[in-house]
């Protein structure tokens, strides 16, 4: 099976990120290029860029990896027990933006593709992926643009797969142990190959070419709106559940920490300025307690 075509959209796609992010924040993002050779648990190549104090971004960071290993970490078996242990490959493009100002939210997004190629088998082939916003000062117009701009990336692959891969992020970026979403959610698939190979890849392009669509107007609106002491403080809090999700359920995260990968690419996700508090709550009818109220609590965006 030949995923060069795969590599290629991946390595467009990031660069094409990147170059817009460099223009709208006014800071060049830094370039890692990193290579794993053959002999260990895993070989392959990627490049990491990062930009950190930027002029919009406080931290932000945009990463292509393509690896293969000998055996698949529990994180990628966990929905397919008969491929544990196989070889496998894997690549995609990874990002976080954490803004500056705290009315601009935060932004995750992800494709990737997975390969298992169990001995004597075919190779077995899946994508990956979506994307989700994180406000800390939620607008309703933005949550809406964000969820309709995700719906009509999906649209012409079936009319059911938005609703679907709406539901399915609301259940994957919730912290249990809080009984909160992460955030206002957007998109989110996995082992999904049921179209096809080609049109399944064709899904998972129609999903990263959306991505600055999705989050640019928001970034635009929202930069300049003045803030102070009181946002920062109460964007560092909730930026804490975001290190808590990371940490505890993320499956890219869980899978390049059990796969042997890159310790600081991985953690680039990570908030530079975070705080936690005990048993703490805003106070009732103040804009931090409308977050909790009006914004993290499931709701029909793209329709709203």
């Amino acid at each position: 099976m030949d995923t060069t075509a795969i590599r290629s959209y991946l390595l467009g796609l990031q660069q094409r990120i990147v170059t817009t992010m460099e223009q709208v924040d006014g800071k060049p993002f830094a370039t890692d290029a990193w290579t794993r050779e053959p002999g260990g648990r895993l070989e392959g190549d990627g490049k990491t860029q990062l930009v950190e104090e930027g002029g919009l971004l406080e931290r932000g960071g945009c990463n292509f990896s393509h690896v293969k290993g000998s055996a698949m970490p529990p994180s990628a078996t966990q929905h397919r027990p008969e491929l544990a242990g196989a070889p496998f490959e894997a690549m995609g493009v990874s990002l976080v933006f954490h803004p500056r100002n705290p009315h601009v939210p935060t932004v995750h997004m992800n494709v990737r593709m997975f390969a298992a190629r169990p001995v004597g088998r075919q190779p077995v082939v899946w994508f990956g992926g979506g994307m989700d916003l994180t406000p800390y000062y939620g607008v309703e117009a933005d949550a809406a643009h964000f969820h309709r701009t995700c719906r009509d990336a999906l649209l012409p692959f079936g009319p059911e797969l938005h609703p679907r891969f709406k539901r399915w992020c609301d259940e994957y970026f919730f912290l249990k142990h809080r009984n909160e979403p992460r955030g206002v959610g957007g998109v989110f698939f996995d082992d999904f190959s049921e179209l096809g190979f080609g049109r399944s890849f064709e899904m998972l392009r129609a999903v990263g070419d959306s991505f600055l669509p999705a989050y640019l107007p928001i970034v635009e609106r929202r930069r300049d709106t003045p803030y102070g002491e009181r946002e920062r403080d109460f964007q560092a809090y909730r930026r804490g559940r975001y290190v808590e999700f990371n940490l505890v359920f993320d499956r890219g995260t869980l899978f390049g920490l059990q796969s042997g990968g890159r310790t600081e690419s991985i953690l680039i996700s990570m908030p530079p300025v975070v705080k936690w508090r005990y048993d703490w709550a805003p106070e009732a009818g103040t804009p931090e307690a409308r977050l909790y109220t009006d914004f993290l609590v499931p709701r029909d965006w793209a329709n709203a």
